[in-house]
Order: C-alpha cells, then sequence, then structure tokens
C-alpha cells in the first residue's frame, strides 16, 4: 500500500528476525523459570506474536515476520511478554527503535538491551492546537493579557484495553501559579475532535500601564508555559491512563499574537527512576527497514528497457541484470527485484535459461552443478517463492496438517526414547508419515506452475548438451532445485511457509536414520521420482487452468457485524473464524466448525476500508456484496491491509465488480457518507484501482526498478571498478590483476558498454529523486500535520538539506 506524496508514491516495509532473549529476570517462584513471547508493535500496535517458549530465561525464537507498513510511525517496538500458570501475560521490558534509527541496523544482527517499561513512557499520536494572546485594557488601567489555547483535535491515540475515550487537560503553568482546565471526554475514537478554547488571564507591564509592584504582581509571559496533557476515560478503580503531553513555552508568541501548530505527544518526564537495562536482559534482532520513493512509470524507462533486455545481451555476463549480481554483496540483494521484475513484464524465463545456461557452461565437474549460491541459483529460488507457494501449499499443507494433528511419536534416536515407547513404533509411523509426504509431492506434477515448468525445461537441455556422457545430469540439474531448495525447507521449517502456525519439524541426519533410509531404497520409489522430474520438465507441458479442490489462501480469528439477514436480529459485533479460498470466503463460530454463513468468490462486488467514524472502529473494512456489506475488524492495520488485498485479488475478475461504493456504514436510515437515505443507493466514492487477479504474481514493476536503482546507486564504487577492470582486461592479455577478480567479464567492451548505460541510467535518477527533495524541503512547514513539532526524522532531514544547500552554495 503506497501513500501518495506530491506525485511520489512512497512504499515502506519491514523483515524481522527474532533470534533470541538472553538473561531474562527469573520468576520469583520456585522455579524461576518463565514462559516468554514476544510481539512486534507499530508504536503501541500489535502486529506480530512468535510462538511461547517454555521454561527459559534464554528463550530462542528463530521466528521472521515481514510486512508491508500502511501508515506512518515513529517506533519500531518489541515487548517481552511472560505468562504465569494462570494465563495472565505481564511485560518483562521492551526494544523500542525509532523509525529514523533504523538504518543503524539495517540488516546486521544486533543485540539490544531491554528498557523498562511503565504508562508514562507509552505515548503515541499527535495533537493539534492554537494559541492566541490579546491585550484588554481594565477599569483601572491595567493591561491583561488573555490567553486562548484552542485544542483543535488528535490523531492516532493508542487504543487501552480495547477502547479509547480520550479528553485533554490544558494547564497554563509559570514560576507562581498553575492554572487547569479540562475537555469533554470523546467517547470510542482515538482521533477526537475536541474544538474546545479555554481562556487564561496573564498580567505585564506595558510601556503606557501604571507600573507599580502594589497595584499587581508583575508576570513574565516568557516564563510561562501552557502543558497539555491527554489520558484515557477509565472505567477502573485504578484511574484514568496516561496518553501523552506536551509543553509549549509561551515565548512562541514574541513573533506573532497568534501560533497554530501539530505537535507529537511526548512521554512525561515526572523524574521517575527505571530500573537499569541490564537488570531486564537483552533481544537479538535483525531488522530491515525499507522506504521506496516511487516516480511515474516513465522516469525509469531508460534504466528498465536496459534491464529487460538482458536476455538478448551476448554474452549475457555483459548485460545490465548480470552487473547488478556482480556489484552486489549478496546475490540474494539483486535476485529479489531482478525476479520481480522480470515476472511482471513476462521476461523471468528467457533471463533465467541464459544466466543458468552461462553457469552450466563454467560448471566443470557435473556432481556440483547449481550447488553454489549464484545469480542463477538465487532468481531460480526467488521464483519458485513467487510462483510456486501455491503449489507448495496444496501439495504438502494438508499431509503437514495430518502428521501435527495425529501427535504419533517418531523419534527413532535410541537415546532419546521414552518410557513406554516402542522403537519399530516409532519407526513405522515415520515410515508412514514420509510415506505420505513422498506420495504428495511426486503425484502432484500436474499442479506445478507453468513459469517453473518452463525454467526446469531450459535447466535440463542445458545441463544435459553440457555433460552428454552423463545421463542422470539432466534430473540431478531440476532435483537440486524442486526436492533441495523448494521442498525440503517447506518440510523442515513448515511455519515460515504458512503450512502451520510454528516450527514443529526437526531434521533428521544422524547415523540411526540408516536403517530407516532403506526403507526407500526400493525402485518404484526412483521410478516415482524420476516419472515426477520427467513431467515438470517436459517442453509444452502446460498447467491446467484451473485445481478442482479449493486452495486456503488465508484464515484467522476476526470480528464482525451481524449483517441483519435476520429481520428482528441484533446487529451487534461477534468474534468469528474466518476462511478464504479459491472458492469462497466463509466464517465459523470456532476453527474446524461447519460454515455460519458463506460468500461465493463471484459475489463479491468489492473490497474496501470502512471509515472508522461509522463504529468508532479501527481497522474495519467491508465486503461488499449484491445484497448488503459484511463489516469486518481485523486485528491491526497489517492484518487489515493483507485481508483487503487478498480478497481484492482473488474477485478482481468478477464481471459485476462496482466502480463506486459507500466508504461509510449504512445507520440510523442513511449513508453517513453521503447522507443518501435509500439502503441501495448508488455509492459515492470511487473504488480503490483494480489489483492483478494473478494472486501469486501482484508486482509493481516501477516499484521493483526503483530499488534496482537505490542497488546500482548505493554500489556506484563497484560499477566504477568494473569499469576500470573492463579496460585493464582490454588493452593487457596477462594474469588477471587481483583486485579485478572477483568480476565475471566475458567480453570487456560490450560490459564496459552496458556498464556505461547504467551509470547514465542511475546519475539521471538520483538526479531527480535530488531535485524532489529540494523542491519538498522548500514546500514542507515544520509543524504541519505531516510532520508535527516533535518529528525526529523530518529534524534530521532538514539538516541534511541545510547542510547540503550551504555545500552547493
Amino acid at each position: 500500500m503506497a501513500v501518495e506524496d506530491e506525485g511520489l508514491r512512497v512504499f515502506q516495509s519491514v523483515k524481522i528476525k527474532i533470534g533470541e532473549a538472553k538473561n531474562l529476570p527469573s520468576y520469583p517462584g520456585p522455579s524461576k523459570m518463565r514462559d516468554c513471547y514476544c510481539t512486534v508493535n507499530l508504536d503501541q500496535e500489535e502486529v506480530f506474536r512468535t510462538k511461547i517458549v517454555e521454561k527459559s530465561l534464554c528463550p530462542f525464537y528463530g521466528e521472521d515476520f515481514y510486512c508491508e507498513i500502511p501508515r506512518s510511525f515513529r517506533h519500531l517496538s518489541f515487548y517481552i511478554f511472560d505468562r504465569d500458570v494462570f494465563r495472565r501475560d505481564s511485560i518483562i521490558g521492551k526494544v523500542a527503535i525509532q523509525k529514523e534509527d533504523l538504518q543503524k541496523y539495517h540488516n546486521r544482527d544486533t543485540w539490544f538491551q531491554l528498557q523498562h517499561v511503565d504508562a508514562d513512557s507509552e505515548v503515541q499520536g499527535k495533537v493539534h492546537l492554537e494559541l492566541r494572546l490579546s491585550e484588554v485594557i481594565t477599569d483601572t488601567g491595567v493591561v491583561c493579557h488573555k490567553l486562548a489555547t484552542r485544542i483543535v483535535e488528535c490523531q492516532g491515540l493508542p487504543i487501552v484495553n480495547g477502547q479509547c475515550d480520550p479528553y485533554a487537560t490544558v494547564t497554563l503553568a509559570g514560576p507562581f501559579r498553575s492554572e487547569a482546565k479540562k475537555t469533554k471526554v470523546k467517547r470510542k475514537t482515538n482521533n477526537p475532535q475536541f474544538d474546545e478554547v479555554f481562556y487564561f488571564e496573564v498580567t505585564r507591564p506595558c510601556s503606557y500601564s501604571k507600573k507599580s509592584h502594589f497595584d499587581f504582581e508583575e508576570e513574565d509571559v516568557d516564563k510561562l508555559e501552557i502543558r497539555v496533557d491527554l489520558w484515557n476515560a477509565s472505567n477502573l478503580k485504578f484511574g484514568d491512563e496516561f496518553l501523552g503531553e506536551l509543553r509549549i513555552p509561551l515565548k512562541v508568541l514574541r513573533q506573532s499574537s497568534s501560533y497554530e501548530a501539530w505537535y507529537f505527544l511526548q512521554p512525561r518526564d515526572n523524574g521517575s527512576k527505571s530500573l537499569k537495562p541490564d537488570d531486564l536482559g537483552s533481544l537479538r534482532l535483525n531488522v530491515v527497514y525499507t522506504e521506496d520513493h516511487v516516480f511515474s512509470s516513465d522516469y525509469y524507462r531508460p534504466l528498465r528497457d536496459l534491464l529487460l533486455k538482458s536476455a538478448d545481451v551476448e554474452p549475457v555476463s555483459a548485460s545490465a541484470a548480470h552487473i547488478l549480481g556482480e556489484v552486489c554483496r549478496e546475490k540474494q540483494e539483486a535476485a529479489v527485484p531482478l525476479v520481480r521484475l522480470f515476472l511482471h513484464y513476462g521476461r523471468v524465463v528467457p533471463f533465467i535459461s541464459a544466466i543458468a545456461s552461462a553457469e552450466v557452461t563454467r560448471t566443470q565437474d557435473p556432481n556440483t552443478i547449481f550447488r553454489g549460491n549464484s545469480l542463477a541459483s538465487k532468481c531460480i529460488d526467488e521464483t519458485m517463492k513467487l510462483a510456486g507457494m501455491h503449489y507448495l501449499h496444496v501439495t504438502l499443507k494438508p499431509a503437514i496438517e495430518e502428521i501435527c494433528q495425529s501427535h504419533k511419536s517418531c523419534e527413532i534416536d535410541p537415546v532419546k526414547l521414552k518410557d513406554g515407547e516402542n522403537l519399530e513404533n516409532n519407526m513405522e509411523n515415520l515410515r508412514q508419515y514420509v510415506d505420505r509426504v513422498f506420495h504428495a509431492i511426486t503425484e502432484s506434477g500436474v499442479s506445478c506452475p507453468t513459469v517453473m515448468c518452463d525454467i526446469f525445461f531450459s535447466l535440463r537441455e542445458a545441463a544435459a548438451k553440457r555433460f552428454q556422457d552423463d545421463p542422470d545430469v539432466r534430473y540431478t540439474a531440476v532435483s537440486s532445485f524442486i526436492f533441495l531448495r523448494f521442498f525440503a525447507p517447506a518440510i523442515l521449517s513448515p511455519n515460515l511457509f504458512q503450512l502451520t502456525p510454528h516450527h514443529t519439524v526437526s531434521c533428521l541426519q544422524e547415523s540411526y536414520m540408516a536403517t530407516f533410509y532403506e526403507f526407500f531404497n526400493e525402485q518404484k520409489y526412483a521410478d516415482a521420482v524420476k516419472n515426477f522430474l520427467d513431467l515438470i520438465s517436459s517442453s509444452g507441458r502446460r498447467d491446467p487452468k484451473s485445481v478442482e479442490q479449493p486452495i486456503l489462501l488465508k484464515e484467522g480469528f476476526m470480528i464482525k457485524r451481524a449483517q441483519g439477514r435476520k429481520r428482528f436480529g441484533m446487529k451487534n459485533f461477534k468474534k468469528r473464524w474466518f476462511r478464504l479460498t479459491n472458492h469462497d470466503f466463509t466464517y465459523h463460530k470456532s476453527k474446524g466448525d461447519q460454515p455460519l454463513y458463506s460468500i461465493s468468490i463471484e459475489n463479491i462486488l468489492a473490497v474496501e476500508k470502512l471509515e472508522e467514524e461509522s463504529f468508532k472502529m479501527k481497522n474495519m473494512f467491508q465486503v461488499i456484496q449484491p445484497e448488503r456489506a459484511l463489516y469486518i475488524q481485523a486485528n491491526n492495520c497489517v492484518e487489515a491491509k493483507d485481508w483487503i488485498d487478498i480478497l481484492t485479488k482473488v474477485s478482481q475478475c468478477n464481471q459485476k465488480r462496482l466502480t463506486v461504493y459507500h466508504p461509510s456504514a449504512y445507520l440510523g436510515g442513511h449513508w453517513l457518507c453521503c447522507r443518501a437515505s435509500s439502503d441501495s443507493a448508488p455509492g459515492c466514492s470511487p473504488c480503490t484501482s483494480g489489483l492483478p487477479a494473478n494472486i501469486q504474481l501482484d508486482i509493481d514493476g516501477d516499484r521493483e526498478t526503483e530499488r534496482i536503482y537505490s542497488l546500482f546507486n548505493s554500489y556506484m564504487s563497484k560499477l566504477e571498478k568494473m569499469q576500470e577492470a573492463c579496460g585493464s582486461k582490454s588493452v593487457y592479455d596477462g594474469p588477471e590483476q587481483e583486485e579485478y577478480s572477483t568480476f565475471v567479464i566475458d567480453d570487456p567492451q560490450e560490459t564496459y558498454k552496458t556498464l556505461k548505460q547504467v551509470i547514465a541510467g542511475v546519475g539521471a535518477l538520483e538526479q531527480e529523486h535530488a531535485q524532489y527533495k529540494r523542491d519538498k524541503f522548500k514546500k514542507t512547514r515544520y509543524g504541519s500535520q505531516e510532520h508535527p513539532i516533535g518529528d525526529k526524522s523530518f529534524q534530521s532531514y532538514i539538516r541534511q538539506q541545510s547542510e547540503t544547500s550551504t555545500h552547493s552554495i
């Protein structure tokens, strides 16, 4: 989900590896151990939760999380919770990384000290206020200054214990006074519109007033400040919850009698001493935060065209795409955006065929074919991940769910057998499980996506041509990918592929496995593998247009509002288990129950956000059907975006899709958005732009080209070094210089020519970005709604631009 910014689209995403915690404080009970889990939060909104690791003060999580971030945020936070025997959760500590500091830790394993958590430090949101100072002459000739403070609104306040009923206190404070006033409570909203004005009388000497300290106490306005505190009105006995504060010295009125600005709420400075960080332990994280600023498509045409013709360049090592792989520190960096770009434009098969063929030509031993982490291997991995995810699910998920639910013991290590367990029984259990998965894979060839089959065909042909004396190489070239890099990782870590909620499978490589492997040495298993490999790598083999059984796309608990299908039914909110397949969208009372309601995919006319004011609830969306809309609340903003995206994609080809919709609900006899009284009135707002119907390949080509530009730009010194290497190879035929030996350069002249075009294209885009930043710097006001006072990332941006401007001058 992109944020529009004056013609530029801004995308945010984060990829997190949650490693482990260590030295957590011991539990004050006999066992000393804790049952802990970790959450990922955007500010205070939880978007991900790990499994619970039991009985440990050094819990290892080993979980990955990726999401597109659909809103602005200030902190990426991680909380460690402890769950006690009564299933009550308490916070041990947190790690909070400011958005502007995320690049410091980019893609590096880092240990963070856990910090103490208290209510006074947990703040988020912003406040819009106005100050006005006016002079009033009293009957005695004294000039009194009256201060008007207007609390206009707040945005993005935290939801505390499932609700937010905010109010504000406004205090005029100085050395000799403290006068407080309070707004009304706004119920069930974290974006309250207060629009209340409070007046405070302020006195100070003026040139035309009679000065006498006997008549009144002189007071300097510059020593006064306005303090605004936000609170959540709570019914709990321990009082209202603090949401944040801001302090504004009245000296902001020196230049003008009126002042208006947005402010970020700040923690309360109450002088309380927190625990030492060392007392709470630490957490190991690896965070990759990406922010893409994407121009319109025309800006990228020169670089994009240069990349897309890579498959046709002779030799392929002289192409722009191959050069990107040469200069990047890790091949994976280059493979991800390249594959996505080529998939989007239908060029991935010829590109991978070209680079794979070149790699096969350089390979001397057929036993090492495609065993390294080359650009070709990484690109094939990424293609399988993108195009094959639903194939993976439909093939493995039923078998893995069956294994997880049966709970049969499979321990065949004699040392680890529990009392009462039988080695032969366990061996038979494991054999049945492996046999079940084996048949699921080898009988799935007809469902393998076409793009994967076409790539496997090119690998098979290139390997057979290169090693004509080895009859097995045509199989090993394909099996190294489909088995070792596609199915095996999913079986060993099913949680990473959404096949199970958490890690459940152990790798079996010990000596005692030798006896077990004998079960599968029969010829029928070898024949099944060969038949499977032949099928998925045959020329002209095509994927059937549809898979008969439903493919599960997404499921989980959400809250839905009753649709009013019963004439006298209550339209209340209930928690339900939702399930989406490529056939229908259903909800159930609990997971595994029969559906209470089903919507055929053909009957989904639109899927859109629902304005918060409809029910005073965040993260709501609507699934619009011919007769009514189903209103649903997701657990957080990331989950809401995921559901909207996948529901939109799966229903994109419906012939009766709407072009307009109502962004608010129909309540009290009219639509809240347009006030139309008929519940069948046409929508008043255009539906969001359509997304690609292909669920697997929802790719933004311009965004991927922007990412490739960013990579080229960050490795510009290597591009220049590669130019030098081309020049050296062209004029010198002797031994290769060591500093140039890392580059694959088969044709120095062609490579130099491409490098020159790449550098020119990257330079042109760099100028466009620089100009955009200069224009934005001129237009942006600190204290605006977009950049409230307290926005440290914008303060840093201002310093950078000021330094750049000074340097230019």
